[in-house]
């Protein structure tokens, strides 16, 4: 294992280095006629997209075809590159971030150089961890196992890795899936950064547990895992940034993928937003109503939510709800039995909207049965629309996602541009195209954008709304919710608002 802060970094920050070099078992000579494997694995929580380069001379500019240079696809937080070929060299790397519209190496905004030596049947996973603006990196070297007695007696490979930045040592156990804690055998124990000996196991289905070192107590029980493939597998201890109460969350990883496991007892969260405006058809309603959840409680678990308003986070067991909505006043019956369904460690948005419903009382298609122009007949309902908040918490970049709640006869698709300041919409970089009663997401760099909401209107493209959004280090993850304003000089507005509240 080796571990490496910053020589060479962009940031104002400086790190003092640490080198610490162990060798599992692998022949650490620089032997050039073999083939050894490398990987990135992004464990920098406030990072965006990681880029990692290597390359047998970053400062050279050569194009000699002998020159070998290679830029790997961007890796978010929590996701890691498959183990990709290299022959055995020594080899200087840096992890960059796209900071402009270019993926161009020498576009990249660099936040980390150093060399690594490659050796034969060896796979080195280079961890990012720490903030994006201090940022570490651990070099583990892992011997490649290719062993044919593990196909021909079921057996797969089992190392554990500690990335939690806990200073608590942990235990961790497993049992079969048929099994509980109490018939469970200890796997390892381990400090944080460091990687268990490899073991052999039988093939199958296992429950994972975490303790603190020595204790009983479980701070982290896993849902049933598979091992069915005679592969080398990595269960990783990281941080829960999730909603759930537990500490921690466990990623399997194999040569090519990660698998997020969280607490199997995980709470989740959720909070419910008011996009019912006022209408004659609800005569009762005075914009703003309770949410009653069927079995939980006898009393309204969120009282005289206001029109524009969003609820404080409530947290949850991870199940299926019902839920009702009722007026504030009288708590008679504005809505029955909507489906929510919590995860478990997910966060969620209960977004509650007004519809208007064009009434065809023969069944004919024609909702103007008299002929004088006016639909006869209109009803009002209540509906809701739930969308997973994000759990990212980035510094450089930060993901907005767009809910579209207008209703209108004339277009059901809204786009949302987002234009920099050497841009017109015809030439923005970022948008999103949404429909009525749905959501998508994109992700922005920090900067300050004109943001225009249009819409297609037989023909013609109409500006429904324009705001400005800056966006910078201090930022959260955004909410945009589009909505109709009869007193908007448009009759349209945009309501934002922060997809990751402050856990209480």
């Amino acid at each position: 294992m080796m571990i490496f802060t910053p020589k060479n970094t962009l940031k104002t920050c400086l790190v003092s280095s640490l080198l610490l070099l162990t060798l599992f078992g692998c022949d650490s000579s620089d032997d050039s006629s073999g083939v050894g494997y490398v990987k990135l694995y992004n464990l920098s929580e406030d990072s965006p997209i990681i880029y990692l380069t290597v390359d047998e001379d970053l400062s050279s500019d050569s194009d000699d075809d002998d020159h070998y240079e290679s830029t790997y696809t961007g890796v978010g937080y929590g996701t890691a590159h498959s183990n990709s070929e290299l022959d055995t060299a020594i080899y200087e790397y840096q992890l960059a971030w796209q900071d402009d519209d270019s993926t161009d190496v020498d576009d990249l905004e660099i936040i980390y150089e150093d060399t690594f030596t490659v050796t034969d049947d060896t796979i080195h996973m280079l961890v990012l961890n720490n903030s994006v603006l201090t940022p570490q990196v651990t070099v583990f070297n892992i011997p490649v196992i290719d062993d044919d007695d593990d196909t021909d007696n079921d057996l797969f490979n089992l190392r554990i890795l500690n990335m939690h930045t806990n200073e608590q040592p942990i235990d961790v156990y497993r049992s079969k899936d048929d099994e509980t804690f109490n018939e469970a055998s200890l796997v390892s124990q381990s400090s944080y950064l460091q990687l268990s000996d490899n073991q052999k196991v039988d093939q199958g289905d296992y429950i994972f547990y975490i303790t603190a070192a020595g204790s009983d107590e479980v701070l982290f029980t896993s849902s049933s895992i598979p091992f069915y493939y005679s592969s080398q597998n990595i269960m990783i201890v990281r941080k829960n940034t999730g909603a759930g109460s537990s500490s921690y969350v466990l990623d399997k990883m194999s040569d090519s993928s990660v698998i997020e496991y969280v607490d199997f007892e995980s709470e989740a969260q959720f909070r419910a937003y008011n996009a019912v405006a006022n209408h004659e058809k609800l005569p009762e309603y005075e914009e703003d109503f309770s949410l009653h959840i069927n079995g939980v409680s006898d009393t309204p678990i969120i009282d005289s939510l206001a029109f524009g308003e969003v609820s404080e986070a409530l947290l949850l067991e991870s199940s299926n709800y019902s839920l009702d909505l009722t007026y504030t006043a009288d708590y008679t019956p504005l809505l029955s039995n909507h489906l929510l369904s919590l995860l478990e460690n997910t966060n969620k948005t209960i977004f509650f909207y007004a519809e208007e419903e064009y009434i065809d009382k023969d069944g004919d298609g024609d909702i103007d049965e008299d002929g004088n122009g006016e639909i006869d007949e209109i009803e009002v309902g209540i509906f809701s629309l739930i969308v997973e908040n994000s759990s990212l918490t980035g510094i450089y970049s930060h993901e907005i996602e767009v809910v579209n709640l207008i209703q209108s006869d004339d277009f059901a698709q809204v786009a949302v541009y987002f234009v920099r300041q050497d841009e017109i919409i015809e030439t923005a970089l970022y948008n999103s195209y949404v429909n009525y009663k749905s959501s998508g997401s994109l992700t922005l760099t920090n900067n300050t954008y004109q943001v225009f909401v249009l819409a297609d209107d037989n023909g013609s493209v109409i500006i429904l709304n324009s705001f400005e959004l800056i966006l910078d280090e201090e930022s959260t993850e955004q909410f945009l919710v589009l909505e109709v304003d009869n007193n908007a000089p448009t009759g349209y507005k945009t309501t934002i608002f922060s997809q990751t509240p402050v856990q209480e």
